[in-house]
Formats: C-alpha cells, sequence, structure tokens
C-alpha cells in the first residue's frame, strides 16, 4: 500500500504543482514559450482549459489565472478522495476530511515546488548565472527574495536570502505536518 501512495502522492505533486506553477508564471506574464512554459502547458492543459471556459468572463480578465488554480485545487481534490478510499479513513466524515486533505496537498506542495525552484536558482546563479532559464527564475522568485534582500545583508559577497527563504519554507513544512 505504500508504494501506491507513494506514487499517487508524486503523480499528483507533479500534476498540482504544474498547474500552480502554469498560474504563477501567468500572473507573473512570463511567456510560456521559454521552459518550464511547455513542459507545464504539457501537463497540465487537458485541465485547465476546460475550467477557463467554465470560468466567469469577468475572471478571465483578472491578473491571477483562476483557471490554472481551480484546476490544482480540484486535481488536490482528487487525489484526497483516492487517498480517503484507499486508507479507508474518516468514516462518514468525508465532507470534512477530503478538503482539508486536499487544502494540506495544496499548501505542501506549493511550498515544496517554492523549494525545488530555489534549489534550481541557486545552483544556476553558481554554476550556470546567465542559463535562459534564470531569467524566468528570477521572475518568478523576486517576489519573495525582495523583501527579504532589504533585511538581510550579503555576507562576503554572497546573498544569503535563498537559503533563509529555503529554511523558513522547511520550517512551513515542519508546521504543516
Amino acid at each position: 500500500m505504500r508504494i501506491v501512495l507513494f506514487l499517487l502522492d508524486t503523480l499528483f505533486f507533479l500534476l498540482v504543482g504544474a498547474a500552480l506553477l502554469r498560474g504563477w508564471m501567468n500572473t507573473r506574464r512570463i511567456r510560456m514559450q521559454q521552459q518550464p512554459g511547455p513542459f507545464v502547458i504539457a501537463l497540465t492543459d487537458w485541465i485547465v482549459q476546460p475550467m477557463r471556459r467554465s470560468l466567469p468572463r469577468a475572471w478571465a480578465q483578472a491578473n491571477t489565472d483562476w483557471g490554472s488554480l481551480l484546476a490544482a485545487l480540484l486535481l488536490a481534490l482528487a487525489y484526497a478522495g483516492i487517498v480517503h478510499a484507499l486508507l479507508d479513513v474518516g468514516h462518514g466524515a468525508y465532507w470534512i476530511s477530503i478538503p482539508l486533505l486536499a487544502l494540506q496537498f495544496v499548501l505542501r506542495t506549493a511550498l515544496q515546488g517554492l523549494m525545488v525552484l530555489l534549489l534550481v536558482f541557486a545552483v544556476l546563479s553558481w554554476v550556470q548565472p546567465y542559463a535562459p532559464l534564470m531569467g524566468a527564475l528570477q521572475r518568478l522568485l523576486e517576489p519573495l527574495l525582495a523583501p527579504l534582500r532589504r533585511v538581510i545583508p550579503t555576507v562576503g559577497g554572497v546573498d544569503l536570502t535563498v537559503l533563509v527563504l529555503l529554511i523558513a519554507l522547511q520550517v512551513a513544512l515542519m508546521l504543516l505536518g
């Protein structure tokens, strides 16, 4: 059973994470022609496009990609329902435990996805700072790193804000536990 849960967790992490990343990239107005855009679109187009068509027109005009966020929530609900069915927990309290598990899964996926983006950003900044992916990563992560950069000074020419944010995200994951 642990193997099945691991595979489900991995599959839905990729799908929910891709939907969240797609929404974030669209909100930050990052071109989807450069990586990770094509990968994210390939993973999520099957669910995001119907979500966008079903939303009111006013929501489509907003700065937030509601179709991608709704797709991530729907995928998380599907994950929670499958896990509940496999583990047979709750015994009748599905109406509260499935949405809570789905919300926890979305938050965990967002935090872990941010950690992955930060690690890729940190490694690329040292190894290949002019890689094409660096521009997209900088635009995605700058809203999170800029407030920390105002408070945390560079030490010996090294920007420690990525490390501080990684630690904060890890603490948040522990609290979410």
